[in-house]
């Protein structure tokens, strides 16, 4: 009787326990994202992502960024790479075109784990203006728009951050309407 008890008790503790562990997902894509996944464990499930995924695994980028990290990706849409002008993915995807892909999927990634509080606040200690230096070692200028920030790249070209603070086990997921051009 005091066994049976035991496993009843074990097991409505474990119950309760799976219950309260539920993780805090955000929706991109169709998809929940789990902060208990890796970057590209997330992405791939994201339809809004399929470009960006495909591009990363061509530029040789995805055990990067399954690293530890702690990173921050500023993840251009489908529809944000559809904006680039027609042939430019498919020219990037090219196998001779390794090295420019990868400098411009690090161009949307930043060392450490930054949150739009964090973003803001260093736009605000930055008199409106932020400079983020990225992975592939130039500078991303962030800045606010109302409540949104605003990524301006080194063309001068602007990603609206859509979805902020998609938290992953090695960084942050920003959703952005654009892809940001290096020099």
């Amino acid at each position: 009787m005091i066994a049976l008890l035991i496993l009843i008790s074990i097991s409505t503790l474990q119950n309760l326990s799976a219950q309260g562990m539920k993780e805090k997902t955000v929706m991109v894509g169709g998809a929940a994202m789990y902060p208990s996944k890796n970057i590209i464990e997330n992405a791939m499930n994201s339809k809004d992502h399929t470009t960006l995924v495909a591009a990363v695994k061509a530029a040789g980028l995805v055990e990067t960024l399954e690293g530890k990290g702690p990173f921050t990706v500023f993840a251009p849409t489908n529809a944000a790479f559809d904006k680039l002008p027609k042939g430019t993915i498919e020219t990037l995807l090219k196998p001779e075109n390794k090295s420019m892909l990868s400098g411009i999927l690090t161009y949307h990634v930043v060392a450490g784990k930054w949150s739009s509080k964090d973003l803001s606040d260093k736009i605000k200690k930055g008199n409106g203006k932020a400079e983020l230096t990225t992975v592939n070692g130039q500078k991303l200028t962030a800045s606010m728009e109302g409540n949104k920030i605003v990524l301006t790249d080194a063309k001068g070209g602007k990603a609206h951050v859509t979805t902020a603070d998609v938290f992953q086990s090695n960084g942050v997921i920003h959703v952005t309407d654009a892809v940001s051009l290096p020099k």
